[in-house]
């Protein structure tokens, strides 16, 4: 019987590095699977760039969700948020798992900063329930974080059991911290760097982290380990440092 999932959390900064500089999909690509996660939330992933192709000669000819999904993560949600001219961006999650379904809902607080909460429901080999998976990348106003997080915590009071196994992550942009009494507390999650080092992980900037941006929330799991991967050579990929962490189904 599965018990264990590893999972993890990543903005990706829509395959490029710091500033743009450079485009790094491929690298991005192998340092996710050398995590060796079951489940992994993406934030900022290009669904379609019409211009990029021509610009950059290893462009991918996939999307950049199955692209990084491959052959190791055979299945994968992708909620398109952001549309422009060119293309689109949003979240995506990638599973080893069969996802059975998915929705993406507009949380959008104004029309310069669209935002989407990708919901999945996960088939997990003898597990009597779905596991219940929601991505997040909230807005950088306070106010409509507040929106964003009221928006996630009616969604989830609303679809998913109290008693089905539930994983939220993503970026949050909660600096200060508003998440845990208006969504952490009320819905009975633990955030897995709370219960393992006592306050949330700092994940921003990469080269050195100062603020808690990116988060894991669980509900129906004992959190075993997490991890904050930053510095080199995470830093050369993306402006945010990657989480994970293992956590054990009570």
């Amino acid at each position: 019987m599965i018990d264990t999932l590893h999972v993890a959390t990543y903005n990706i900064h829509k395959g490029f590095s710091n500033f743009n500089r450079r485009m790094v999909v491929h690298e991005l690509r192998e340092r996710l699977r050398q995590l060796g996660t079951d489940l992994v939330f993406l934030q900022e992933v290009l669904g379609e760039h019409q211009l990029h192709p021509q610009r950059f000669p290893n462009w991918p000819e996939e999307p950049q969700y199955e692209f990084l999904a491959d052959s190791v993560w055979t299945d994968y949600a992708y909620g398109r948020n952001s549309i422009y001219d060119l293309g689109h961006h949003g979240n995506a999650v990638l599973s080893r798992y069969p996802i059975l379904r998915w929705d993406n809902e507009d949380v959008s607080a104004h029309a310069l900063e669209a935002r989407g909460l990708l919901h999945c429901e996960i088939g997990i080999p003898s597990w009597r329930s779905p596991l219940h998976c929601v991505c997040v990348h909230l807005g950088l106003t306070e106010r409509g974080r507040r929106q964003q997080l009221m928006a996630l915590r009616r969604r989830i009071e609303q679809m998913v059991p109290p008693d089905a196994p539930l994983i939220v992550a993503g970026d949050f942009n909660d600096w200060r911290l508003h998440a845990r009494p208006l969504l952490a507390r009320p819905l009975r999650l633990a955030e897995v760097f709370e219960i393992t080092r006592g306050g949330p992980a700092r994940s921003f900037p990469a080269i050195m982290p100062l603020l808690h941006l990116d988060r894991i929330y669980v509900r129906g799991f004992r959190v075993r380990r997490a991890s904050v991967h930053h510095g080199l050579p995470w830093s050369r990929i993306s402006d945010h440092a990657a989480l994970s962490a293992t956590v054990v189904r009570l």
